[in-house]
Parts: structure tokens; C-alpha cells; sequence
């Protein structure tokens, strides 16, 4: 029996039988071997090229610890810590079905974004105080306000103004967050009991059920990946080209060709050359 078929046998044992509470789950996990990179890309491909569900199973079982120090990350926000971590679970194996071992990425890199869009998407189903995080930037507002405040004091307004600016998002909207932080606790949902027509809870204000957390992180990281990409190409232009491109395309005080021509003491129809040449060849650096 090779180290591989060894290595697959230990976790499905160490997690066989009832484990009686979550401290005894947390113990088994913590002593599941962690996964060479070689076991790891010999698993993933296992899987991927001949459907072996057993080397899928183990490739979660062994990084069922990661989501383990993810979910505690989020013990703050009230909610059961074995439910954040079911839900963490849940994108520890959407990340294992789309893991490709070739990118010589590990794995637990490439799952970290898939574990954490699950369980901030059980966050926002589940909290309380959802109603203002519709909006990217307000979502990070969010899940951050509450670890960068230093204490249980208000922030001054200096502190709003630069939390504000870090994240993103206007004072206005720190401070109504701040507020809802702060506030007494309710009830999520309406409560069964009660007749009133007028009776609803937070819930009411979640986002639409077809907004995938997953994907909204996977769009995210392809456009970070994008603008890299194209700021890269266009620092490999010349001074002249670059310059031209940044003010046409960029700049929010567009020039127009014929004020770039009497710049550069050129004609208005050389500026456009230009440009179209420096995009062809900032589109051709992108593709490469």
C-alpha cells in the first residue's frame, strides 16, 4: 500500500462514529495529516481525471482544519460556530470540484475565497442588522467595522472619516453601520405568533436569493486580475504612448486630439495613431 492510500484511510477513520459535541469534532479534525503538495496534486488529479469521489473526500477531510480557523474568524457576529463552519465546509467543497492542481496554486489558497463567500453569505442570511449591506462596499463595511473599532467607544470623527475612506464607502454610511452595531438585539424574522399585518423583521431586506456570494468573489478576483494585467501592459509602453492613453481613456479631464496635438506639436490625426497603436498593443500584451 502506497503513502497515498495510507494517508486516505486516516481521516474517514478519525471521523467514524459520533462525536458528541463540537469540541470532540474540532479534536478529530486537528489531527487529520495535512497534505503534502505532491499528495495533494496527486489526489486533485484523481479526481479530475478519473472521477474518484474517495480522493475528493479526502481532499476536504484534510483541509476541514482550515475552515476551522476561517469560521472562528466570524464567532463575533452571534451566530452558532458549528453552522459557520458547516457553511464553510459547504465552499471547502465547491472549491475542490473546481481546484485545478496545473496552476501550482495549493489548495488551501484557492479555497480560502470559496470558504469565506459561504459563510459571509450565511451572515448576511442569518444577522440581524442586513438591511444597509446591499451594495459591495457596504458589505465590507460590514464585516469590517467591527475589527477596526479599538473599543466599545463611538469612533470620533476622524476615525469615521478614515474608516470611511479605507473602505470605500461615505461617513454617512459608517455611522448609520456604527449605529446598527450598537443597537439592541431583535428577532430576525417576524415572529410566528404575532397577527399584525404590518410585522416583519430584517429578513425582509436580504438580497435577492439568485445573488451567489461565490460567484461575486470569483467576479471580484477576475477584475483585480484584470486591472493588474492591463496596468502592467500599459507600463510597457513608451512615455509618450502611455501618457496619451492614461489622459484619453483614464483621466476624468479628458483632453481632446486636438489639444494633445498642440502638446506634443503634432498633428491631431498623429494623436490618434497613437492611440489606436498603444490599445492594439496593450490588448495584444493582455492576451499574451
Amino acid at each position: 500500500m502506497n503513502a497515498t492510500n495510507v494517508l486516505v484511510a486516516r481521516p474517514d477513520t478519525l471521523l467514524a462514529g459520533p462525536l458528541g459535541s463540537f469540541d470532540a469534532y474540532t479534536d478529530r479534525v486537528s489531527r487529520i495529516a495535512v497534505l503534502s503538495r505532491e499528495e495533494e496534486r496527486d489526489l486533485a488529479n484523481k479526481f479530475h481525471k478519473e472521477n474518484d469521489l474517495e480522493a475528493a473526500r479526502h481532499l476536504v477531510l484534510s483541509h476541514l482544519r482550515f475552515v476551522l480557523h476561517i469560521a472562528r474568524g466570524y464567532a463575533g457576529y452571534g451566530l452558532p460556530i458549528g453552522d459557520l463552519v458547516q457553511e464553510g465546509n459547504v465552499g471547502l467543497m465547491k472549491a475542490v470540484k473546481r481546484f485545478d492542481p496545473d496552476q501550482g496554486v495549493r489548495l488551501v489558497s484557492f479555497a480560502v475565497h470559496w470558504i469565506r463567500a459561504e459563510i459571509h453569505d450565511y451572515v448576511l442570511r442569518n444577522w440581524r442588522m442586513v438591511k444597509i449591506a446591499t451594495t459591495k462596499a457596504q458589505r465590507k463595511l460590514f464585516f469590517n467595522l467591527r475589527r477596526m473599532k479599538k473599543g466599545l467607544n463611538w469612533l470620533t470623527h476622524e476615525e469615521t472619516q478614515a474608516v470611511a475612506k479605507d473602505l470605500g464607502v461615505t461617513a454617512a454610511e459608517v455611522t448609520e453601520m456604527e449605529q446598527r452595531l450598537s443597537a439592541r438585539d431583535m428577532s430576525f424574522d417576524p415572529a410566528p405568533e404575532s397577527d399584525e399585518d404590518d410585522s416583519y423583521g430584517p429578513s425582509v431586506y436580504l438580497p435577492a436569493p439568485a445573488a451567489d456570494p461565490a460567484e461575486q468573489t470569483e467576479d471580484s478576483e477576475w477584475d483585480a486580475d484584470v486591472r493588474q494585467r492591463l496596468t502592467t501592459a500599459i507600463a510597457r509602453l513608451d512615455v509618450r504612448s502611455q501618457d496619451i492613453l492614461r489622459r484619453r481613456w483614464i483621466s476624468e479631464d479628458k483632453p481632446t486630439l486636438h489639444e494633445l496635438a498642440d502638446e506634443y506639436g503634432v498633428s491631431a490625426e498623429r494623436i490618434r495613431q497613437i492611440e489606436v497603436a498603444a490599445m492594439k498593443r496593450v490588448k495584444a500584451l493582455m492576451a499574451a
